[in-house]
């Protein structure tokens, strides 16, 4: 009995750092999926050694440690995860192509709810936010994996230099230097695709500016659209490595390679910190509406600037718990007639 109620505690105790330590392995890797399979690890070797854990560090810095090195395992072939702008020019509409690349080249959305614990402090929130909004995601991967953990350990997590030092067996110089490295990165990449300001929670103007843009969207209206769009907008359509920059040749790809989205229907979710949609589109064979994208949108005084569309359904919409299929609305139709 008493080692059935221990092991019970003991998952319980490890259990309850499961979403911090997913939001840690996701700015690591980049990738939900394998930031959800480096976590389980994490818990797995945890569980199968805890009776070597010698309590000199509390739980959650030994959990922290074995994520940091399941996670520098993963980065051992230099993966670097990115956004379309991230690796190829703009590409004007009348040249747009619509070529994939591999799952892994991509910076991958994640639903707030599995990488943002409930956190007492609301400066603490906001931090976390801000650190795993796409911008700042993207700009986390292009520093060195040692950099990348000491950056995030030190700058969203609030750890002290002795503590990272302690974690990553090396010594506090060490974690400074590395630390002013990583800061001088990310300096160099800020206003590189703006990660736009966005409230938390949404303020009356943003939630407004995405009323409208819902129904300009389902109503396809790109008259109202661009109104809502920063001349300079950017769209992306992870897994092809077309994207697209300013409101003509958004529209103008929505109208022709995009056609097939008008009478779409969108649903709210919460993903990287910023507001987006599920994003289902008619389905002219079952009737109803198929899922076609999970879209993230960045804000910045106003405008909608940042309209990035994920594509890979089959992936994306069971993660973000949302339905493969919607009926059609046939009764508010018979109500409106």
């Amino acid at each position: 009995m008493g080692d059935s109620t221990a092991t019970a505690d003991l998952d319980l105790a490890l259990e309850k750092h499961r979403t911090e330590l997913t939001g840690y392995c996701y700015r690591m890797l980049g990738s939900s999926f394998e930031a959800e399979d480096a976590v389980q690890d994490t818990l797995v070797r945890a569980w199968r050694s805890h009776a070597s854990f010698e309590g000199r560090s509390s739980l959650r810095s030994w959990l922290y440690r074995i994520a940091t090195n399941v996670c520098l395992d993963m980065l051992t072939a230099g993966s670097k995860r990115a956004r379309p702008m991230d690796l190829t020019d703009a590409t004007p509409l009348a040249q747009a192509a619509l070529s994939p690349r591999p799952d892994n080249t991509w910076l991958e959305p994640m639903p707030d709810a599995r990488v943002l614990p409930t956190p007492q402090d609301p400066a603490e929130a906001a931090v976390a936010k801000e650190s795993i909004r796409l911008a700042f995601m993207a700009a986390l991967q292009q520093l060195p994996p040692k950099q990348r953990a000491v950056l995030i350990l030190r700058e969203v997590l609030a750890w002290r230099a002795s503590e990272v030092a302690e974690l990553l067996d090396t010594t506090v110089a060490s974690v400074n230097s590395a630390l002013q490295r990583a800061r001088a990165t990310l300096a160099e990449r800020e206003g590189e695709g703006a990660e736009g300001a966005v409230s938390d929670p949404l303020d009356e103007e943003q939630q407004k500016l995405l009323e409208r843009y819902v129904k300009a969207f389902e109503g396809y209206d790109m008259t109202a659209l661009t109104a809502l769009l920063h001349e300079d907008a950017i769209m992306t359509m992870p897994p092809f490595d077309l994207w697209l920059r300013g409101t003509a040749d958004i529209t103008g790809f929505m109208t022709t390679i995009g056609a097939s989205c008008a009478g779409s229907r969108l649903l709210p979710v919460r993903a990287n910190g910023l507001p987006g949609f599920a994003h289902y589109k008619p389905d002219p064979e079952k009737g109803g509406f198929s899922p076609w994208a999970v879209q993230v949108l960045e804000i910045s005084e106003g405008r909608i600037t940042g309209f990035h569309c994920f594509l890979d359904t089959q992936r994306w919409f069971p993660l973000f718990d949302l339905p493969l299929h919607l009926e059609a609305e046939s009764d508010e139709v018979e109500e409106g007639v």
